[in-house]
């Protein structure tokens, strides 16, 4: 399954509606929620240990000022081209708005 999430406000509820395996993209605000010092930094640790793949669009960080190394280990910035092979990938999507 294919998660999108734009959630400025991304709890940790949210993320436990995601099993392994699934891949996640961030967008627009949410991308605040990802860099090291979150309070989700641990849960976002814990899903990528347990096989969720988790990005970020490389424009959205650009748009918002935020550095890859500002990120939480394992969260991968990703180009247009490879966000809709993701969209291929996966017959299920679901969007967190």
């Amino acid at each position: 399954m294919l998660h999108l999430i734009f959630q400025t406000v991304t709890d940790s509820s949210i993320l436990h509606r995601i099993d392994s395996g699934d891949d996640v993209v961030f967008f627009e605000n949410a991308l605040f929620r990802l860099n090291q010092a979150s309070i989700l930094s641990d849960e976002l640790q814990r899903m990528l240990k347990n096989n969720v793949n988790l990005y970020v669009l490389s424009d959205e960080l650009e748009t918002r000022g935020i550095n890859t190394d500002e990120l939480v280990l394992g969260i991968e910035a990703i180009d247009y081209k490879f966000f809709v092979r993701l969209t291929e990938k996966n017959q299920v999507v679901s969007s967190w708005n």
